[in-house]
């Protein structure tokens, strides 16, 4: 539908923004003009099905609504309140979900390349799958390292609460995140039991744990120089303490319960180094978790699905195929 845009053009102003340090306020006028070429927000997005993480109000509050530049793109989404799954079904399911956790720096949701096509490409193999549009942390909430996380607890657990009704297996809720939704998502791998919020209902008796994960292109550190500078801005703030370093870098939290992960990275990423997936290769091999790895010459950062004529553009095959493995019964 549009993966072939995404190459060309909104890819390009993403990649622009993701390589500076500076932000919105960063954003010049080259940008901008890409950002003009940008596809609407796409059918498929805005028909899809919609699940609210807290249908009785969020967990913190403190929500401020930010001014976007001109021509800011409807597809990286911002401002976001209201947290909600969106639901996009296969025409035959395998009995399995996939959570999507789509990146930005932490600072928009890009919801296309890694959110709508995603769910293309995954609902095309049998998958049942939510794209997660999270509340961003630099957008006046209380506790802002703590507010992804408490999006993404309460995502698998509303999928899992989910199960019978759009009929997967519970045990079976994989998920995938990328760039600074990846470091989300290696957040939740590794600390999916830490309590950063009270429970509401009895959803959140239920188990926040991935039965696997892929990671792609993620964020995992949260230091200079190896993290993306505007990510762990605006997750951590300026100056954050040593203590919520430690705490945010997912590294340094693989246990034995770490479900299995799956690792993509072009070694040309000029956005988020390539030593961010190697971070947490070493972690998992050192405490001996189940990962794959899979390292590309090209690509660069925030290709999504990427190119079929590309070797990087076939991760997704090689994922599911993973997955098929380690989701099958015992």
């Amino acid at each position: 539908m549009t993966a072939e845009f995404e190459q060309r053009g909104v890819a390009i102003g993403r990649r622009s923004f993701l390589a500076g340090a500076a932000g919105l306020a960063g954003i010049g006028v080259a940008a901008q003009a890409q950002f003009a070429e940008s596809p609407p927000m796409p059918a498929a997005w805005t028909d899809a099905e919609q699940l609210p993480l807290w249908p009785q109000g969020t967990p913190t509050s403190g929500f401020a609504a930010k001014p976007l530049p001109p021509g800011w793109p409807d597809i990286m989404v911002r401002n976001i309140e209201r947290p909600v799954l969106r639901v996009f079904r296969p025409g035959t399911s395998n009995g399995r979900a996939l959570l999507a956790i789509p990146g930005g720096a932490y600072t928009f949701v890009s919801i296309l390349n890694e959110g709508v096509d995603i769910a293309r490409a995954m609902t095309a193999r049998g998958y049942t799958v939510f794209v997660l549009t999270y509340r961003l942390p630099d957008e006046g909430w209380a506790g802002r390292a703590d507010v992804p996380l408490q999006d993404a607890q309460r995502a698998m657990r509303v999928i899992r609460a989910q199960a019978k009704r759009y009929g997967y297996d519970p045990a079976t809720v994989a998920a995938v995140g990328f760039s600074a939704g990846g470091h989300l998502g290696a957040t939740l791998a590794t600390c999916f039991a830490e309590p950063v919020y009270r429970a509401r209902d009895a959803i959140d008796a239920l188990d926040a744990r991935p039965a696997a994960i892929g990671l792609i292109y993620p964020v995992i550190s949260v230091t200079a120089p190896v993290t993306h500078a505007e990510s762990a801005l605006r997750l951590l703030g300026t100056v954050p303490s040593a203590d919520l370093v430690a705490r945010r870098s997912p590294a340094l939290h693989v246990t034995p319960q770490t479900p299995p992960v799956f690792l993509v990275h072009a070694v040309d990423d000029g956005a988020v180094p390539v030593e961010n997936s190697m971070i947490m290769l070493r972690a998992l091999q050192a405490a001996k978790r189940p990962v794959e790895t899979h390292l590309f010459e090209e690509g660069g950062h925030g290709f999504g699905l990427g190119p079929l004529d590309k070797p990087w553009g076939h991760w997704s095959s090689l994922f599911a195929a993973w997955l098929d493995r380690h989701l099958a019964p015992r």
